[in-house]
């Protein structure tokens, strides 16, 4: 268990070195995360190493939605009177990433399909 701890603290660690030392824009548990994942998809770290502590944090993720909820009931004056224009952000949002994932699926389906005719034309010969 502690190694395991050790590890997801040192990935997080080492994110917020990266943020410190590069003024990145980005959350250092992002980095942190990308970092994990880079290690496990080179097989640096073997999944077995921290799924133990990997599934109790995933077990517990609804626990840590719950000061978000405290939150949108303590400060539900204030989202109401925002309320369109959070709903405009939210369909606008939702909107241009459903066009976005669809032009980009049909882009690599191309792609994908020319790539293929390609090896099968070179593999006839």
């Amino acid at each position: 268990m502690i190694r395991q701890c050790a590890i997801i603290f040192g990935c997080l660690a080492i994110g917020e070195l990266i943020v410190h030392f590069t003024s990145i824009n980005l959350p250092s548990s992002i980095i942190g995360m990308l970092l994990l994942t880079l290690l496990l998809k080179l097989e640096w770290i073997k999944l077995e190493w921290i799924k133990g502590i990997a599934d109790f944090l995933v077990n517990a993720l609804p626990f840590f939605f719950v000061p978000a909820g405290v939150a949108v009931m303590l400060y539900y004056d204030l989202i109401f009177a925002s309320f369109w224009e959070i709903l405009v952000a939210s369909f606008g949002s939702t909107i241009i990433v459903l066009v976005v994932t669809g032009w980009t699926h049909q882009h690599l389906r191309v792609r994908t399909k020319k790539n293929r005719s390609k090896r099968e034309k070179l593999i006839a010969r």
